[in-house]
């Protein structure tokens, strides 16, 4: 059982968590809570860390606590049989003890959730990524915002996103508040980072993908196009949107139409309603 902070193992985990070169390093990710490590690849985790009192007190039910003024509350537990896949994936990828210090010194979280895996990066490449001529890519142009990017890949799932591809001044995908955003996607949704968007509209044309720029010089609406043959989404930064010059690189501008005085909408959003309507188009085609 580790119960020092100043543990060697302590230490390096704490350096995985706050520094992306670290991880880069190392071609290590960090993953926390009962069902972000139970979806976890087996072949991918490296290290797992239990917090004692997760070991033993994983109950199925809900336990009533009654609090220092007399108020009683309920806490719902790991249920019971996400507790016994757990504990079996426990047993299969080994673990390390920690005390309550310990777990909370490792944690990204204000409140941990017991349990903390270290994993190693995931195999793409372009070829794999790009194999299917009829997918749905994303191109993520320099997003900075760790909670749009995982909310991205978690909805890049939903709507059978085939891959999403990444510029190098996007925010690091492993960064512990994207990874926690993705839901789980993280493990599912096949990504590349590419050197510019420039690279990855290259190699979507190669392949014959249409490639899409959301922006403002539009001129028809989003859910005028059809999307059912292979196509590509451009998605820029926050605050500034795409590159002129990458924007320039599309095939076709389309434009989300807006109501009131807004210019555009959140990445994520964004994102969101041009992945799903290509899915919506697929459902009825």
């Amino acid at each position: 059982m580790i119960t020092s902070v100043g543990n060697a193992q302590v230490k390096q985990v704490c350096a995985y968590v706050q520094k992306a070169k670290e991880r880069r390093r190392d071609r290590i990710y960090v993953v926390e809570g009962p069902r972000m490590f139970e979806e976890a690849p087996v072949d991918s985790v490296r290290n797992v860390y239990v917090a004692e009192e997760f070991l033993e007190g994983c109950t199925a039910a809900e336990t009533v606590r009654t609090g220092e003024n007399g108020l009683q509350k309920q806490t719902r537990q790991v249920p019971a049989n996400r507790q016994q896949r757990i504990l079996e994936k426990l047993k299969t990828c080994g673990y390390e003890i920690v005390s309550p210090q310990v777990m909370d010194k490792i944690s990204d979280t204000s409140a941990n959730q017991g349990i903390l895996a270290l994993l190693s990066w995931p195999q793409y490449d372009w070829q794999g990524l790009l194999a299917k001529p009829d997918g749905i890519y994303l191109v993520l142009e320099d997003l900075q915002d760790p909670g749009n990017l995982g909310t991205i890949f978690r909805t890049a799932e939903g709507a059978g996103v085939s891959g999403v591809i990444l510029t190098k001044e996007t925010v690091d995908i492993y960064n512990p508040k994207t990874i926690r955003a993705t839901m789980g996607s993280i493990y599912r949704v096949p990504f590349l980072y590419a050197d510019s968007a420039a690279e990855a509209i290259d190699r979507l044309k190669e392949r014959g993908i249409s490639v899409y720029a959301a922006h403002l010089k539009g001129t028809q609406s989003y859910d005028c196009f059809d999307y059912t043959k292979g196509c590509a989404f451009l998605i820029g930064n926050e605050g500034n949107g795409l590159r002129e010059e990458t924007a320039a690189m599309a095939d076709t501008y389309v434009r989300i139409p807006m109501a009131g005085q807004l210019e555009s909408l959140n990445a994520a959003v964004a994102a969101a309603l041009l992945m799903y309507e290509a899915a919506r188009q697929r459902r009825i085609h």
